[in-house]
């Protein structure tokens, strides 16, 4: 069936009925209502609420996700933004189904990120390679792929266990802290740095934009929803500089290598470099950061498993490095919007309707993982979702990821006795990336 771009206007009468409100939530100011589940009589009827940023300030609601997958896995779920509310996909098969099949959920249609676009800002959007289906996905991946091959991520490694000693180094002699900054946050910014060729004495003006970027929600990082305009316009002057740098004077990094045309005479213009950067700071930092904080977390709440892994660092750090991502799962959700009637999960979903896939929720998926809510470092074999559920958007970057993160726990469990917390852990009041802002530790030194 040829897919369509126009949204098909329907009403509620046309799609799954919602009982009455059960109780209001304020996002963005605007009122909304969460609504019980329409499911068996012995249902409790209570509110449901996997959409606003309050739902994720004391962690992932898995309760409420564990509920969706087991009575309504594919749910249509209340929208402050979208009259018709979204289809909230919970089961790891159902955001696999999603995620491989671009044709009918789309990312160019109404773009990748939760919320609805605003202003003027969705042709430019499109054209970032988050918010493309193929075939021009295909295209540009094609050409920023040759900095992102196995082979290229091989060739890092002493560069990132070097890192990690020096940063792991550091934060046993500082003894006292927060772990994100100590040692979180600097090893993705000293990679993604030196990946893209930005002197290491600008890195954390990457971290500072990523920030005010993904923290819009959070009062702590971000200065409101309408501030990323600003954000995105510095983002876009530094990589024009940096472009022209490295096009006159190139050198054995990503974006030289991108500033020249592939074997085939393909290049990014000047607008999908600008956008290709903003997407690699944010991506290349935000995730691993809260892979490695999240992870770390969970080591300390289950001593078993970090004395599991400084008994063995090299045999369990691969495993570890899954299942930290399981885990965590850093990115808790995307957007596709459905370009074609269809059904998914027993549900009639039409063109034009907004749909979530929540990793979160399929990376605790009790028909997939033995013991879902068992952290296991050695977990295997491990289906996770945390680069995505396959398709055209697997993540680019996940074998540098997964080395950051292997090499850093492996450089943790030889380096430091324990980890103590010295203070509550404050969560990023996000839906979209499960993140920790801070965690006050003490080091105890191996």
């Amino acid at each position: 069936m040829a897919c369509s771009r126009q949204r098909t206007a329907r009403g509620l009468n046309d799609r799954q009925s919602v009982p009455s409100t059960a109780r209001t939530f304020s996002v963005h100011e605007r009122s909304w209502s969460a609504v019980p589940l329409p499911v068996s009589d012995t249902a409790d009827n209570a509110a449901l609420d996997v959409y606003s940023a309050d739902a994720y300030e004391d962690g992932i609601p898995h309760e409420q996700f564990a509920r969706l997958r087991r009575e309504a896995p594919v749910y249509r779920h209340p929208d402050p933004e979208v009259p018709d509310g979204f289809w909230a996909v919970t089961r790891h098969a159902d955001v696999v189904t999603v995620s491989r099949n671009p044709e009918v959920f789309s990312s160019y249609e109404r773009l990748s990120l939760l919320q609805e676009p605003v202003g003027d800002s969705l042709d430019t959007q499109r054209l970032m390679m988050l918010n493309m289906d193929p075939p021009e996905h295909s295209r540009l991946r094609n050409i920023v792929n040759r900095g992102f091959t196995p082979r290229t991520t091989l060739t890092l490694e002493g560069k990132v266990e070097a890192a990690c000693e020096r940063i792991v180094a550091a934060a046993v002699e500082q003894g006292e802290g927060d772990f994100v900054t100590m040692c979180a946050a600097e090893l993705p910014l000293v990679v993604i740095a030196d990946l893209m060729g930005v002197p290491q004495e600008h890195r954390h003006q990457l971290f500072h934009w990523s920030n005010k970027l993904v923290g819009a929600e959070d009062p702590d990082m971000g200065d409101g929803p309408d501030a990323g305009a600003a954000v995105q316009m510095e983002m876009f002057a530094y990589a024009d500089q940096l472009g022209a740098e490295k096009r006159a004077r190139p050198v054995d990094d990503i974006v030289s290598k991108l500033m020249q045309p592939d074997r085939d005479g393909n290049e990014l213009t000047a607008l999908e470099f600008d956008l290709f950067f903003m997407l690699l700071a944010v991506a290349g930092n935000e995730t691993t950061r809260n892979a490695i904080s999240g992870g770390m977390h969970a080591l300390v709440q289950h001593p078993e498993q970090w004395e599991r892994l400084r008994a063995d660092p090299d045999g369990l750090a691969a495993t570890a490095a899954d299942e930290i991502v399981r885990w965590v799962s850093p990115v808790n959700a995307f957007r596709r919007t459905a370009v074609q009637d269809t059904e998914l999960g027993g549900q009639k979903i039409a063109a034009g309707d907004k749909v979530i896939v929540y990793y979160s929720s399929a990376n605790r998926d009790e028909a997939v993982f033995e013991d879902p809510y068992t952290f296991d470092i050695g977990r295997d074999p491990n289906p996770m979702l945390g680069f995505g559920g396959g398709g055209p958007h697997f993540c680019l970057g996940r074998h540098l990821a997964k080395l950051e993160l292997e090499i850093m726990f492996k450089t943790l469990a030889r380096r430091i006795d324990r980890v103590e917390l010295t203070g509550p852990t404050r969560r990023m009041r996000s839906n979209f990336l499960n993140g920790v802002k801070d965690m006050p530790v003490r080091i105890i030194p191996a």
